[in-house]
């Protein structure tokens, strides 16, 4: 069979050219009469590829020197719990901003380790939209205040980021790292799942700015203690080290796109084609509200959920793979991440042309 275009949202899509250098250098890597995946992590080789790795991060993202490039476990779901461990001073407090199911799930978990408001919500709108936030609102002696960039079930995403003086801001961006540029310095934390943008699931980017190190709270595990993994060259335990191999595979393909201002316009013009063609028809309804709209997840409905389903269906019967929205919300959804190509959209909105004629 052919490989489909996978519009699922993770994990999901990768490069092809990875996919081949990962297959020829499976059983060698570089001379080495071994796999990656069975080398030691502690071997000149494996550290190397791990170097390589963080360097690219670096130079894709434009990180400063002031900050650590952590290459962890645990998801981002980890990290709900890391940030607070982390940053939440002792009797201190943090503003959340409820965007979507992941945000929701940091607020609550960050909730069990000290004091957290939620400054705004669209939780009781379903998430349809980024929730409007006034500065009056923040705390200015917060430790940090914490969003999440891109809402993937729900198909929303920031279009402008809050203004948080010197509070540092705190972002998961999961689903759309790497997807558009973003001036680092705006952070004091970044966190990924590797598995939208990155490369496989199994690994976690943290990126943290080195004066908000050194404050873990004591209870914290030391698998979470951002600088015990910066002191062991996010080496405390054994790192997941065939995935962080592929995440430096994907990397260098971004960069051979001209990395991410070059692939931000492809993006775009990508969710255009997508959201153009639901604008212009009465057959299929876009959830999310057009200022909040997504680039790397597109939501959307047919008339009922029975046409949902029949769509989901007929479209991996012609390639289209992974198009079920999630179960939290039903309906349909088209993960676009970066390794997606133009002609994999294309294709998509000439079946949902012929969806229309056949079943409107």
């Amino acid at each position: 069979m052919d490989r489909v275009y996978n519009f699922a949202p993770g994990p999901a899509t990768m490069p092809e050219e990875a996919l081949q250098t990962a297959a020829r250098e499976m059983l060698n890597y570089n001379g080495t009469g071994m796999s990656v995946m069975e080398m030691s992590h502690r071997s000149k080789p494996y550290q190397e590829i791990f170097d390589r790795t963080v360097a690219l991060v670096r130079e894709l993202m434009g990180v400063p020197e002031d900050y650590e490039v952590l290459l962890l476990q645990g998801g981002a779901t980890g990290q709900f719990a890391a940030v607070p461990m982390n940053l939440l001073r002792e009797g201190g407090s943090a503003d959340y901003i409820d965007s979507g199911n992941f945000a929701h799930g940091a607020l609550v978990e960050a909730k069990k380790y000290g004091d957290i408001r939620c400054v705004a919500s669209s939780r009781e709108e379903n998430y349809r939209f980024i929730p409007k936030w006034s500065v009056a609102d923040f705390n200015p002696d917060a430790d940090y205040f914490y969003i999440t960039t891109n809402n993937t079930i729900y198909g929303t995403r920031y279009s402008s980021l809050p203004e948080t003086g010197r509070v540092p801001l705190v972002a998961d961006m999961s689903s759309n790292i790497l997807s558009e540029v973003y001036d680092v310095r705006r952070f004091g934390v970044i966190y990924a799942g590797a598995q939208k943008n990155i490369g496989p699931a199994g690994v976690t980017l943290v990126i943290v700015r080195k004066d908000l190190l050194g404050h873990a709270r004591p209870f914290c595990p030391k698998v979470l203690d951002w600088t015990v993994m910066a002191e062991k060259g996010s080496m405390l335990n054994t790192p997941p080290t065939y995935a962080i191999y592929m995440c430096g595979l994907c990397l260098d393909w971004l960069k051979k796109q001209g990395g991410a201002a070059a692939i931000e316009k492809v993006n775009i013009e990508k969710a255009n084609l997508l959201y153009d063609l639901l604008d212009e028809s009465a057959f299929y309804r876009p959830t999310a509200e057009p200022a909040s709209r997504s680039r790397m997840n597109v939501t959307f409905t047919t008339p009922d959920p029975d046409t949902d389903a029949a769509f989901v269906k007929e479209a991996a019967t012609r390639g289209l793979a992974n198009l079920k929205g999630h179960r939290l919300v039903g309906g349909i959804r088209a993960s676009i991440y970066n390794a997606m190509p133009i002609e994999g959209v294309r294709a998509l909105v000439n079946f949902m042309k012929d969806f229309e004629t056949e079943h409107k």
